[in-house]
């Protein structure tokens, strides 16, 4: 298992300015609680299972299975 940033510069850079806006939160997110903090509960979850292989919710991370 291996998790890196998404390989789209623009998308990690806008990722990045969002996450120093908010404060480390989810900038997909409107909600923020320690749930959508950067990295969020719900990728957490993700990548605990052995099977998923993809993006977290922003795009910002991806869980490679290999």
């Amino acid at each position: 298992m291996a998790i890196r940033l998404n390989s789209n510069k623009e998308i990690v850079d806008a990722i990045k300015e969002g996450l120093k806006k908010t404060g480390g939160y989810c900038p997909c997110r409107i909600e923020r609680t320690d749930d959508t903090k950067c990295m969020c509960k719900e990728f957490k979850e993700q990548i605990k299972d052995p099977n998923f292989e993809g993006y977290c919710h922003c795009m910002l991370y991806y869980k490679d299975s290999n």
